[in-house]
């Protein structure tokens, strides 16, 4: 029988979706800026990097915290530095004195402060989905992000154009306090104790996150191997894609663009899709299956693709199932996830699943550079194997790398899956 999200959850959505918009289009027009001043990729990358960073390092020792505090507090408090963080870009921008160090130092704030917001927003989730309807929550989580992903940069383009960055930043300010309207407005549960007895009972139990991962290894190998499927990702798709395509277009904008569109339009209907269908019974199934269905057809497709056509089938392929994913990741961690070590646990998965997206990020341009590309341009015996399948020319090389990332990719989410069901079955 289908049933309804609760209204407190969609309010508590639409504000998270709706300040996440106003955050990304900042992101996207002061990437224009960074750009513009120093004509450097790597000054680009250094803004993601500063943002990861913190979120990383500080998610692993951030959950003990969560658990113990009101996360209608935490939710609060970090919007609101985060809010303050753009009001100082705007004022010194407004006086000419914004420099990219700046926003270098607000970036690595926002990431820290993402380390407490993220696993909060997750616990008030659960706490929302009274009916245990999470894989619709979810997939509602996934429409949004991918809509975002797809219009942010379309939006924030424009107001650059025609208003300036400084409305832009305005524009993210007014998502702030809309944001903060949704979370007054939503009644959530009991907030934590405050008692000195109780506060000496939680700090005695600060380990009980990482005991419970000794316990229930199969969530542990999920995030190890999810992990891994970041990795191969990022090493590919927010790396190499851009050149690539660019590379065997002659330098097409256009076809760019619409493969673009093609995944943001993949992932939405995923999430459309997912929140709309029913509960799955077997989640972790879903989350795999999921997972091979986006490297077999979205990485194989988008090395060995050759025109416009291709690329945007691969662009759906890739994107359409990871809603699907995501759903079924959710639905395991809240159904096996006691609510008062949610905190904690959703903290160390963001820290683990999240580490390996820095060096995918860095390391992926280098073999891009100094060994796809010169390889597919040599005339050793494999290259010449390999130009049959993707062709030949510049970008032949980070083609290659699209077909490693895909078959490495599905056969680290086979062993994942045979990791996790082994030790989930042993716990249940």
């Amino acid at each position: 029988m289908k049933t309804k999200l609760n209204t407190d959850y969609i309010i508590f959505w639409l504000g998270q979706a709706v300040s996440q918009l106003g955050s990304s289009m900042t992101s996207f027009a002061l990437t224009i800026w960074a750009y513009q001043q120093t004509k450097s990729a790597m000054a680009v990358s250094l803004m993601t990097f500063c943002s990861y960073l913190p979120y990383i390092l500080v998610s692993i020792f951030a959950g003990a915290f969560i658990d113990r505090t009101s996360k209608k507090m935490i939710l609060i408090i970090s919007d609101t530095i985060a809010a303050v963080c753009t009001i100082s870009v705007l004022i010194n921008l407004s006086q000419g004195n914004l420099v990219l160090t700046q926003i270098y130092i607000v970036n690595a704030v926002v990431g820290f402060m993402n380390a407490f917001q993220s696993p909060a927003a997750a616990v008030v989730t659960g706490q929302l989905i009274t009916d245990g309807n999470y894989e619709k929550a979810s997939g509602l989580n996934s429409f949004s992000s991918n809509l975002i992903m797809v219009t942010a940069p379309v939006l924030s383009g424009a107001l650059v154009g025609f208003c300036g960055i400084r409305m832009v930043l305005t524009v993210d300010l007014l998502t702030f306090v809309f944001c903060m309207f949704t979370l007054v407005y939503v009644k959530l549960g009991k907030n934590p104790e405050t008692s000195k007895a109780h506060k000496s009972r939680q700090k005695r139990n600060d380990r009980e996150g990482i005991e419970f991962l000794k316990k229930e290894l199969g969530i542990l190998y999920l995030m190890i191997s999810l992990a891994l499927i970041n990795f191969f990702s990022r090493l590919t798709y927010e790396n190499i894609l851009t050149p690539m395509i660019l590379a065997r277009s002659g330098g097409d904008a256009g076809t760019l663009g619409l493969v673009n569109s093609m995944l943001g339009a993949g992932g939405i209907a995923g999430g459309i899709i997912v929140a709309a269908g029913k509960r799955k019974k077997n989640p972790c199934k879903m989350i795999y299956l999921s997972a091979v269905i986006s490297f077999m057809f979205g990485d194989l497709l988008m090395g060995a693709g050759r025109n416009i056509f291709a690329w945007s089938a691969a662009g759906i392929f890739a994107s359409l199932p990871i809603p699907f994913l995501m759903a079924g990741q959710n639905t395991l961690l809240y159904r096996m996830v006691p609510e008062h070590i949610q905190g904690r646990i959703f903290a160390i998965r963001n820290g683990i699943q999240f580490s390996t997206i820095p060096i995918g990020l860095l390391l992926g341009g280098y073999l891009a550079d100094s060994v796809f590309e010169p390889f597919m341009s040599s005339e050793h015996a494999a290259a010449i194997f390999l130009q049959g399948i993707v062709g030949k020319g510049t970008g032949s090389g980070m083609a290659v790398m699209f077909l490693c990332t895909g078959i490495l990719g599905a056969l680290s989410s086979v062993l994942g899956y045979k990791n996790s069901v082994k030790n989930l079955t042993r716990s249940a």
